[in-house]
């Protein structure tokens, strides 16, 4: 693909059309500090909500978890991908994120402060699948693991690149070129041939 160079200042064209601005590295720069500090005063909310009742369990976690995509949203808006529209990638969230939902989604049940109907299934299906154990441990780790989550789901979401008009072209139509006919007539030693 050819590309044109940027000399200092200026923008660098991609034979596409596309351009990368010379403010995009300090753009995505300062947006993710930005995250960072909207990330931590997330984080630090969590610290005055009480995990010991049910629903402060699941506030506490469903607000790191939106720490985790504040992050993930922090490069879509800085720009990492196309400066398009927002969509939802099938694959990534499919394949990555519903996996990724569900084994942090068991752990979260199995840890829950108060037994419920599905906290008692969950730890029933663990101990009978043999990771009762490791579920266990992962309790140590639960902030990590929905923080994580939430950065899984941002990154289901990518962007499409901005639509450009593509100007249309003035090249001429192309004449008709007439077809050889030279293969139609007999080579020089047939005609020998017949004059014998």
């Amino acid at each position: 693909m050819r590309m044109l160079r940027r000399r200092a200042g200026t923008n660098e064209a991609v034979a596409d059309g596309t351009t990368t601005r010379p403010w995009h590295g300090p753009t995505r720069a300062l947006t993710t500090l930005l995250a960072v500090g909207v990330a931590g005063l997330l984080a630090w909310s969590t610290t005055t909500i009480s995990n010991q009742s049910t629903g402060g369990y699941w506030a506490g976690y469903g607000i790191l978890a939106g720490a985790g995509l504040v992050m993930a949203l922090s490069q879509l808006l800085g720009g990492w991908t196309k400066w398009g529209r927002p969509r939802l990638s099938a694959p990534v969230f499919l394949l990555a994120f519903v996996p990724t939902l569900i084994a942090v989604g068991w752990i979260l049940l199995f840890h829950q402060p108060h037994s419920t109907l599905f906290r008692g299934h969950i730890e029933s299906w663990s101990r009978d699948l043999g990771i009762g154990g490791f579920i266990e441990d992962m309790g140590d780790v639960l902030a990590v693991l929905t923080f994580g989550l939430g950065l899984v789901f941002g990154f289901s979401l990518d962007t499409r690149g901005a639509r450009r008009p593509v100007p249309a072209t003035s090249e001429p139509a192309a004449e008709p070129v007439p077809a050889d006919t030279d293969a139609d007539e007999p080579i020089a030693r047939e005609h020998e041939v017949v004059r014998s």
